[in-house]
């Protein structure tokens, strides 16, 4: 059997069919969108299939039925018509600069005004953008499609650039506005992006738009499923595993703990991976953070600056779909943002609340967002290696917290824990350790609920729980007494585990930590 060939990079659906490319049948969810309804708006992370999913509709309505042999579509598609398509892609730009989005814009319409022989010199974009589409409507005689990938891209790059923003937004608005005025000339249309930007008015005139992000049905448009993997990669899933020594279900297993667990729906759901991040594994024959290092997230970096967010806040959060799918233009809640572009998953769904519950999706993200947010937390460069991650986890397996609180201090040495922005040091304390905890993959819960009040961390390891409470300048035997003046521990008492409270000291004038002191529980039976 020949080896694969991966789309690593390739968003051509044309491209990868004539050459041969591996290509995860979404064909289905095409004839779905066209016998169900007309306009529509889909969100999903970067890099997630959004293009190839444009680039494919664009095949099937331009009739390249050559294209689409042995794919589901062919034997629900009888015509095979073609249509006029205008396919707009914001995506392959730098938007820091105020004419670009003008440029593309003008660029576009251009190539589509020659392409229908229409003489128009005013920079009216909606008015331009009407006439193409009411004259490939009349030339053709068969109604348009509308494709527009990335649609928010220009506003995403100028989060901290107002004016730029507003500019953009107001062009946007009204080039998209003219999808409702041309509608009986209108097929199709689908806007990709990753918000909706649903409350800064940039679809206030297109109120027609179906917005499928969070629709069940939907939730494997883009991506690829558990059922997908097991059907198209088999092959690539044996050759990885014999390239790291590795049992096919211990390779299947890392990779669901690595890549997958995407959610874009609160009902029960099949987990998606990431299909950059899958593809360039069985391209590389290893495990790496693929995606993330195409995803570095400097500006939720610095919106978490800016809502001086409680980091161990992150995973549980809960919020309603309008909060989840919109953006504040303040910008006093990162949490959607950090979502929509894909750091963040759904989890859960609370239905008493209507509110979506979410979570890192896998380790690839939780590792490298964390890494990412570290520096700024220690408030200084750090290398992760640093950490000595294999022994502060080995510590807590073994029961030992003389060893990784000692660990904890040599790392901790020399991070500046001033009063900045309005955070405590208690409060960066908690989020440091949290960053810690979680980045060597401990199960670690902070702000843990429970009937008496709040812990401040606790940590789930194999053989142990450790129920952690913080004191700034109080002594840890202050902290114990709080566990047990309000049964912090009751939770756990029918856990077979070992119960460990540990009470810590931060010293504001150390900057460190100064004291602890572990107190183990018999086990229970």
């Amino acid at each position: 059997m020949s080896e694969m060939l991966y789309p690593i990079g390739v968003q051509s659906f044309v491209e990868i069919r004539e050459k041969g490319f591996v290509y995860v049948d979404k064909t289905r969810y095409i004839r779905k969108l066209v016998d169900s309804g007309k306009y529509y708006f889909l969100s999903r992370p970067r890099r997630f299939g959004k293009s190839l999913l444009q680039s494919t509709i664009q095949a099937y309505f331009e009739g390249r039925r050559e294209l689409f042999k042995g794919l589901a579509i062919e034997r629900m598609e009888k015509d095979w018509l073609r249509y006029p398509v205008l396919h707009l892609d914001l995506n392959a730009q730098d938007y820091t600069v105020d004419d670009s989005l003008f440029n593309i814009i003008d660029e576009n319409l251009d190539r589509w005004e020659k392409e229908y022989d229409i003489k128009y010199d005013r920079n009216d974009f909606g008015l331009r953008f009407s006439n193409v589409i009411k004259t490939a409507h009349e030339t053709t005689g068969r109604q348009v499609v509308i494709l527009i990938d990335e649609y928010d891209k220009p506003l995403l790059m100028n989060l901290s650039h107002e004016e730029r923003q507003e500019r953009f937004r107001n062009m946007l608005k009204g080039f998209y506005g003219v999808l409702k005025s041309c509608d009986r000339h209108i097929k199709f249309a689908l806007l990709t992006g990753v918000t909706k930007f649903g409350r800064v008015s940039v679809f206030s005139d297109l109120n027609n738009l179906n917005d499928i992000s969070l629709n069940a049905d939907y939730n494997e448009i883009c991506g690829i499923s558990e059922s997908e993997l097991a059907e198209y990669f088999g092959q690539s899933i044996r050759i990885l595993g014999e390239a790291n020594g590795m049992t096919e279900e211990q390779t299947r297993e890392t990779l669901r703990l690595n890549y997958d667990g995407y959610h874009f729906t609160g009902l029960p759901s099949e987990g998606m991976y990431n299909p950059y991040s899958l593809l360039n594994v069985f391209y590389a024959k290893r495990f790496g953070d693929f995606w993330f290092i195409n995803a570095t997230p400097t500006f939720l970096i610095d919106l978490l600056k800016k809502a001086r967010f409680d980091l161990s806040n992150l995973p549980g959060s809960k919020r309603d779909e309008n909060a989840l799918m919109g953006l504040d233009p303040a910008f006093r809640d990162p949490v959607p943002v950090i979502f929509q572009s894909g750091y963040l998953t759904i989890s859960g769904f609370d239905r008493q609340r209507q509110q979506y519950i979410l979570d890192f999706p896998n380790r690839e993200v939780e590792k490298g967002f964390l890494n990412a947010l570290l520096p700024y937390y220690a408030n200084r460069d750090i290398d992760p290696g640093a950490l000595n991650v294999f022994d502060l986890r080995d510590a807590l397996d073994d029961g030992d917290v003389d060893t990784f609180m000692r660990i904890l201090i040599s790392f901790m040495a020399g991070i500046p824990f001033d009063h900045t922005k309005g955070t405590t040091s208690e409060a960066r304390f908690h989020d440091l350790l949290f960053l810690v905890a979680r980045l060597i993959g401990l199960d670690a819960r902070a702000e843990y609920h429970t009937a008496l009040g709040s812990i401040d961390m606790v940590v789930f390891t194999p053989g142990y729980i450790y129920v952690m409470e913080f004191k700034v300048d109080r002594t840890p035997a202050t902290a114990l007494r709080q566990i047990d003046k309000r049964l912090y521990d009751a939770p756990f008492v029918a856990d077979s585990r070992k119960v460990v409270k540990v009470g810590v000291q931060f010293s504001t004038t150390l900057k460190n930590i100064k004291a602890w002191k572990a107190v183990g529980l018999p086990r229970r039976k």
